[in-house]
């Protein structure tokens, strides 16, 4: 198995109705990356947070394991990067 680890960025924002939905992901680098655009991200205007985590896994094989939370900033729903 060819394990590769992904390091992600990912901004939330309030939908009309109030719930907390997930933008498109960023892909980076490096770990201190992610968190960094993290941070840039949760202060862009239109957002309420973010989260930079990452995901190990095989990807031919589509098998990953659980995220690992890096660093979350303002309002994020965690439980959108489960499963």
């Amino acid at each position: 198995m060819a394990s590769t680890t992904y390091y992600v960025a990912l901004a939330f924002m309030r939908s009309e109705s109030g719930d907390i939905v997930a933008c498109e992901p960023k892909e980076a680098r490096s770990s201190g990356q992610a968190i960094r655009m993290a941070d840039s991200l949760a202060a862009t205007e239109g957002h309420c947070g973010a989260v930079a985590f990452s995901r190990t896994g095989d990807p031919a094989l589509g098998d990953f394991e659980d995220a690992v939370i890096l660093k979350t900033v303002g309002e994020v729903d965690s439980g959108l990067l489960s499963g």
